[in-house]
């Protein structure tokens, strides 16, 4: 949780994995949604913004 926390602080992108997708997002910014947490995601080619809760992230690693 520390690394997605620092990499929303510095907009960093971070490949992840949801249900055997692999996204590559610019991160914005964490919430609690109900009784988790959520991270939230922008498509670089799109600025479309992306909600993964925590729970469905298989894998993350944080693009340095």
């Amino acid at each position: 949780m520390a690394e997605l926390e620092d990499a929303v602080l510095s907009h960093r992108r971070v490949a992840l994995t949801r249900r055997g997708t692999e996204y590559v997002v610019v991160a914005r910014r964490l919430r609690t949604w109900g009784r988790g947490d959520v991270f939230i995601g922008r498509l670089p080619m799109t600025g479309e913004e992306l909600e993964f809760p925590i729970e469905e992230i298989e894998s993350f690693a944080v693009v340095k």
